[in-house]
């Protein structure tokens, strides 16, 4: 049965595209994961993979061309396969993104429906070009409320992160089609807006998307019941689900401060903890304290006339994974099972690098990390060792020109790998105040899909840990990941005498389909001659 693909939303503004590069002609076969064609958005370039398997029957917009979102981008079926029904007027907007059975009868049975007047219907947004799939994590608005172009309806987990989803119309908030915790796919009806008191039940009969959005007697209640009825339902749910409720600031701030949200008493909506909760927050510390005490000095007390017994009591929790979590899972995992890993480690000399820094913060309004130089570095080895900057597939090796480095971040839910572009082309101040500010934007649930795309090499520091050592698994397409250790003083030989150093060790892992061990160790000599003597990326 063909497949209808429409234009996808490759980005939270994203409200057109552009079809760069066709990948694949009409007649050619297609396989789950293939690149289909390179879409230009609003943000960047980006390669959009299929996610079905037949023929390329029909190309809907040429190369080239612009269309809205959810425009026809092309249908893939069986070969010989009659698809007249489904080339609905060229570029004209689609209903639906599978042309299963059911799909075709609801189309039909459509026909005679119209919209109210002033009625939106949101989908879940694909809000990176990998995503399948989103969770709500958040509700900010309940039914019955209303909402002004701008506002933040939702929290939407990813593939890639936590983002923040606003609403591009206003009106009510008519009906909620993902309860918080849920998944849904692409594509699923999300909400409804419109003019208070609109029945949504004709609507949701006449907008389904493969059958999946069943309607259901209780949801229909749900989305006519009054607002105080929407709120208790929203408490319940936090209770049963056992999320907790908080703006991610507030999620920032607790965070920084070592609070446990669990113990903060919200006096948001539905008891969502906001900022204000998390600042004005006193722990019982004294109480929990003196209890500690006492029980410490009953044990000691027990412990002096008998011997102790074991008594305790097993205790698990179950967390579940989230989106983020379970794409970490997936990609490291094949990037270690199909990309031969092998690893490279240098040690460098840091004293140059130590007092260089030192003069360069000295400067006005001037602030260099340690991170910045290595970042810095490593951009300016790349452009000499471009093969250490390339990626592998199939038919050939790309070998990538331009430098986008990819700063690894360690967020609540996970790992994200920012991406800073053309960084061979800024100065160290600049690498630092975009590392901070791009940094700043992942941790805080800020940060947008097109500013995590794009690497073509990967840094991992983990030096302000403590670790002197480790090795990474390669992001791919990446061919390469450096893993940087702390800055360890340590006696080490200069001029045939030991005197106190600063050191600092470095591993590169390379896939050795693209990088063969000669190279990796020439891009690490240059890297090394570039931090050992910093006046040189200054040239």
């Amino acid at each position: 049965m063909a497949t209808v693909i429409t234009m996808p939303r490759l980005s939270d503004t994203m409200t057109e595209g552009t079809v760069a590069t066709w990948l694949k002609k009409v007649g050619d076969k297609v396989n789950e994961g293939d690149i289909l064609a390179e879409i230009e958005t609003d943000k960047a370039t980006m390669e959009f993979e299929s996610f079905n398997a037949g023929t390329l029957l029909h190309i809907g917009i040429q190369e080239g061309e612009t269309a809205a979102v959810d425009s026809l981008l092309a249908i893939i079926g069986n070969e010989g396969e009659d698809i007249s029904a489904l080339i609905n007027g060229g570029n004209a907007p689609v209903a639906a993104v599978e042309t299963q059975p059911e799909v075709v009868e609801t189309q039909a049975a459509a026909a005679d429906f119209t919209m109210p007047a002033g009625v939106k219907v949101v989908t879940m947004p694909r809000l990176s070009d990998t995503m399948t799939t989103g969770t709500v994590a958040t509700w900010l608005k309940k039914v019955g409320e209303t909402v002004s172009e701008g506002d933040i309806l939702a929290e939407i987990e990813t593939d890639k992160a936590t983002m923040e989803f606003e609403s591009f119309n206003a009106g009510t908030l008519l009906y909620i089609g993902v309860q918080e915790g849920d998944t849904a796919p692409v594509d699923s009806i999300l909400a409804i807006l419109g003019p208070a008191g609109t029945d949504v039940a004709a609507i949701l009969a006449n907008f389904k998307v493969g059958g999946e959005q069943e309607v259901k007697e209780e949801v229909q209640e749900t989305a006519a019941a009054a607002p105080v009825a929407s709120t208790s339902a929203v408490i319940e749910t936090s209770a049963n689900t056992g999320r907790i409720l908080a703006s991610p600031l507030a999620k920032k701030i607790a965070q920084d401060k070592g609070i446990n949200l669990s113990q903060v008493k919200g006096s948001g909506e539905n008891g969502r903890i906001i900022k204000a909760d998390v600042e004005n927050f006193t722990p019982a510390a004294a109480a929990v304290s003196t209890s500690v005490e006492a029980v410490a000095q009953a044990s000691q007390a027990v412990a002096a006339v008998k011997p102790f017994v074991p008594a305790g009591e097993v205790y698990q929790e179950e967390v579940k994974n989230s989106q983020m979590r379970k794409t970490i899972a997936r990609r490291l995992a094949e990037s270690k099972f199909t990309a031969p890993h092998y690893y490279l480690t240098i040690e460098l000399d840091m004293d140059n690098a130590i007092a260089s820094r030192g003069m360069i913060n000295n400067l006005p309004d001037t602030k260099v990390s340690f991170n910045d130089m290595v970042i810095k570095a490593s951009a300016m080895a790349l452009k000499k060792h471009p093969q250490v900057n390339s990626q592998w597939r199939e038919d050939a090796m790309v070998l990538n020109h331009h430098v986008n480095i990819g700063v690894a971040v360690a967020v609540e839910d996970g790992l994200m790998v920012p991406v800073l572009k053309f960084t061979d082309q800024m100065s160290l101040s600049q690498i630092g105040a975009n590392v901070k500010d791009l940094a700043g934007k992942a941790k805080s649930k800020k940060i947008t899909p097109a500013e995590m795309e794009g690497s073509t090499f990967t840094i991992s520091n983990l030096g302000m840990f403590g670790i002197q050592s480790f090795t990474s698994i390669i992001n791919q397409p990446n061919s390469a990941i450096l893993s940087v250790g702390a800055i360890v003083e340590k006696p080490v030989v200069k001029n045939g005498q030991i005197v106190v150093g600063n050191t600092m060790t470095v591993t590169l892992a390379c896939d050795h389909r693209t990088v063969d061990g000669a190279t990796g160790a020439q891009f690490l000599q240059t890297f090394k001659a570039y931090m050992e003597n910093p006046v040189t990326m200054l040239a």
